[in-house]
């Protein structure tokens, strides 16, 4: 089963898409990874959805992604007497570390790093920002605010800190437990929230040691600011527009995209587009035009994924919501000025030998109009230099370890089949030719551009480019 489009779609699996049928149905529509949320659900029912992943990966003979999403700290509001008050626009309002039920003049706030990271001039937004609050005085237990857009506010509802650098560690015991359980499960990345700092993202690949690539969260104003270093350490980065949506600008978000997008395609790391891509499908059978547009943009900006949310975790039409992202993709793919603005932007190659061979595989590809690219690869770094090449042509990646044929499955253009790695140039031209074919990716009389290193097996060692014309 062979997609052909070249971004790929990663479906958020929750009680909407827990049977192993309806779990086939998003894959069939399209899904390429799944996301098992860390936010919702019990291990027990991560495992089980888990295990109907790996179940049709093995029917379908083709490798699939598992992307276990961790929640990260949440900031919220203590109790609230009656469940919920009323603030109007210009009161004073307080926040404290007092236990005591809130009112319409103060409410608990049971995090005292929040308030040794607040300072006069800052805000504070209460529920994703439906009311916003302006510090105008701090201490180590309290803040005294003024509302500047006000509403209700009930028990428990999140705050968001935009303008503070939270003195807090992105992972928390709960996180802790999950990433344990989700690297035993087998997952293959792992998503990690709240970065602030390259230290967040540092400490997380410590734990996971290897064991999954990480995918570090964009969602924190502090993040976007150490931008380059927080990609340098991550193996791959989403652009989570829900939190960032709350924390910066509205009219900020598409220009944070854009710029994220292009800086993980200059670094060669896969990136995700994620959240409210075709939320009115929650509910409704099409999306608004709007939204259709939204998914569209992520395709031309070059991201490697967009990613379903709500839509399939929870919606009433999540089999629907992947077919119409596939056909929004495919449609945008099929466009004559998709190639121009997605080659406008054409990443510089690094001074090395495999970079010097990937880009050169691009070029003769279009040169002598082969049917695919031909990459084998150990850990995967092959693979990702040729997908940050964007190339015209499909990228047939031949790899050993399944591992690494999952985690390839979030990369722009790329289909994986897991197959030995090759002993010398004639068995690597023969399986190349025998598997390009058995896939439908070419015929004879095409032509195939084949990369590879040797000595074989090596990893990271692509040194070698071969043409071979398929005769029969």
């Amino acid at each position: 089963m062979r997609r052909h489009r070249k971004a790929k779609i990663i479906a958020t699996l929750g009680p909407a898409t827990t049977a192993a049928a309806e779990i086939r149905a998003l894959f069939e529509a399209g899904a390429d990874l799944f996301r098992l949320n860390s936010s919702h659900g019990a291990h027990a029912e991560h495992r089980a959805r888990y295990e109907c992943i790996r179940a049709l990966e093995a029917e379908s003979g083709r490798p699939i992604g598992v992307l276990v999403d961790l929640q990260g700290p949440k900031l919220r509001i203590g109790r609230i007497e009656g469940g919920e008050v009323v603030v109007k626009a210009r009161a004073a309002f307080r926040l404290d570390l007092d236990e005591t039920p809130g009112d319409a003049n103060r409410a608990p706030l049971p995090h005292p790093e929040v308030f040794a990271a607040l300072a006069p001039g800052q805000e504070l937004l209460i529920d994703d920002g439906r009311v916003r609050l302006k510090v105008t005085k701090a201490g180590r237990d309290f803040a005294e605010t003024k509302v500047v857009t006000g509403g209700a506010i009930s028990d428990h509802k999140g705050v968001n800190l935009p303008d503070a650098v939270l003195p807090i560690p992105a992972l928390t015991d709960k996180d802790r437990r999950d990433l344990e359980f989700a690297l035993t499960l087998g997952a293959d990345w792992i998503g990690l929230s709240f970065v602030q700092r390259p230290d967040d993202v540092a400490e997380a690949k410590k734990l996971i040691a290897g064991r999954a690539g990480l995918m570090a969260k964009l969602e924190k104003p502090a993040a976007v600011d150490r931008l380059g270093e927080i990609i340098d350490l991550s193996d791959a980065v989403m652009v989570a527009r829900g939190d960032l949506g709350v924390e910066v600008p509205p009219e900020d978000v598409p220009s944070l995209q854009k710029r994220i997008v292009l800086v993980c395609r200059q670094a060669g790391k896969p990136v995700v587009v994620a959240t409210q891509m075709l939320d009115s499908m929650v509910h409704s059978p099409t999306p608004t035009r709007a939204e259709a547009s939204d998914v569209a943009g992520a395709v031309y900006e070059g991201a490697d994924a967009v990613m379903l949310s709500a839509e399939t975790a929870v919606g009433d039409y999540a089999r629907e919501s992947v077919a119409m992202m596939s056909r929004i993709i495919e449609r945008v793919e099929r466009d004559p000025t998709y190639r121009p603005i997605l080659d406008a932007v054409h990443p510089a190659a690094e001074a090395t030998a495999a970079d010097a061979i990937t880009a050169a595989a691009r070029q003769v590809a279009a040169t002598i109009k082969a049917a695919a690219i031909v990459t084998y690869t150990t850990t995967g770094s092959t693979t990702l230099r040729a997908a940050r090449e964007r190339p015209e042509v499909p990228i047939l990646c031949l790899t050993a370890d399944v591992r690494t044929a999952r985690r390839l499955a979030i990369a722009w253009g790329v289909h994986c089949v897991q197959s030995e790695d090759a002993a010398n140039v004639g068995q690597m031209v023969e399986r190349a030719v025998q598997v390009a074919k058995s896939e439908g990716m070419a015929q004879p009389g095409d032509r195939l551009v084949i990369t590879a290193g040797v000595p074989f097996g090596t990893p990271g060692a692509t040194n070698l480019l071969r043409i071979v014309w398929i005769e029969n």
